[in-house]
């Protein structure tokens, strides 16, 4: 089939407890500047049951479309049921690209999705933009942009000759539209009759598990430590003026190379991209690698002794000092304020 014939941007879209998860949303707003690059439409894939009401979610968030596929089996997430369902979605709809968050459940249907349509899939992207192909400028190409080599380098990869071209993204990367109710609800309930071979693993019972801290991704406040805190020991101290600023830690790629804050902490490149209304950063000197996973924040603290350190490049706000002596002056005037306005 010719190339010309896939046409619209679809984003498949994650649901959890019959609820949408924040990534489709951000990838639903990238899918609209995509399909305005290449003068097509962005449609939301939704599988699930009884999610009429998050299919207008979708719309109202700027989906231009939204494919809806309803089924008892699709309820909790299961891979069969799943890759059949958008595999045949696909299949009919013919969409040029198609975005998945890299998620759990991203990881996982995305690859046996394109293995199925026969297609490429570029996975954990922070980057995506529309360029005219070299040998045909009168095509153009879906560009994603990954690090690679541990974070060391960002490639950039190209599926030029195979439709649909398929990225993981990462949650936090792209900016979700502000919500309208004056959107059109344009939904359309696409039937799939999935057979009885895939249904091949039965859910019992599901065990949810909750996190002592908030996920980074979602903290409107990250007070964040590097290889300047010199130890798990002074973790703490900056957990003390998370709270009291409503939000959680989080950490460079040192600090969890060295074992003092667990993987799920680690903002950056091979860690996670975070825009919270407020980051601070501790003894961070301000690799690239680690600005990639943060330079969106709205407003950048950053305090550290050396003067030169490049977080100071992104800083809103740059405190050149000892984080053992600062860090403690801010959390006795923040509990001098709270005293004050319980009074």
């Amino acid at each position: 089939m010719s190339i010309a014939q896939y046409k619209g941007v679809f984003v498949f879209a994650e649901q959890r407890d019959r609820k949408v998860q924040k990534v489709a949303f951000e990838l639903v707003g990238k899918g609209k500047d995509l399909a305005k690059d290449l003068g097509t439409t962005v449609t939301a894939v939704l599988l699930g049951k009884a999610m009429q009401e998050e299919a207008k979610r979708l719309c109202q968030a700027g989906a231009d479309n939204v494919i809806y596929v309803e089924d008892d089996l699709l309820d909790v997430y299961m891979t069969e049921p799943y890759v059949y369902a958008l595999h045949k979605v696909i299949e009919d709809k013919k969409p040029e690209i198609v975005l998945y968050g890299a998620t759990a459940i991203g990881r996982d249907l995305a690859p046996r999705v394109s293995a199925r349509v026969h297609t490429g899939l570029t996975a954990d992207c922070t980057g995506l933009t529309i360029e005219p192909d070299d040998k045909e400028p009168e095509k153009l190409n879906l560009m994603m942009t990954r690090p690679a080599f541990g974070g060391n380098i960002m490639a950039t990869i190209a599926c030029p000759d195979h439709r649909p071209q398929m990225a993981t993204v990462r949650p936090g990367v792209m900016k979700a539209i502000k919500p309208s109710d004056q959107n059109p609800v344009n939904i359309e309930e696409f039937k799939v009759v999935i057979p009885k071979e895939c249904r091949n693993v039965e859910i019992l019972d599901v065990t949810k598990i909750i996190q002592q801290r908030m996920n980074i991704e979602e903290a409107k406040v990250l007070v964040s430590g590097g290889r300047g805190m010199h130890g798990p020991d002074n973790y703490p101290m900056l957990e003390e003026l998370a709270d009291l600023l409503g939000g959680t830690i989080s950490a460079s790629r040192a600090a969890v190379d060295a074992g003092w804050v667990p993987k799920d902490r680690q903002v950056g490149q091979t860690g996670k991209t975070v825009r919270p209304n407020l980051y601070i950063a501790c003894g961070i000197s301000g690799a690239i690698q680690h600005l990639a996973g943060m330079e969106e924040s709205e407003f950048i603290i950053a305090i550290n002794k050396d003067e030169t350190a490049p977080i100071f490049d992104v800083a809103d706000v740059g405190i050149v000092g000892d984080i053992f002596q600062v860090v403690p002056l801010l959390i006795e005037e923040l509990k001098k304020e709270k005293t004050n306005a319980d009074k």
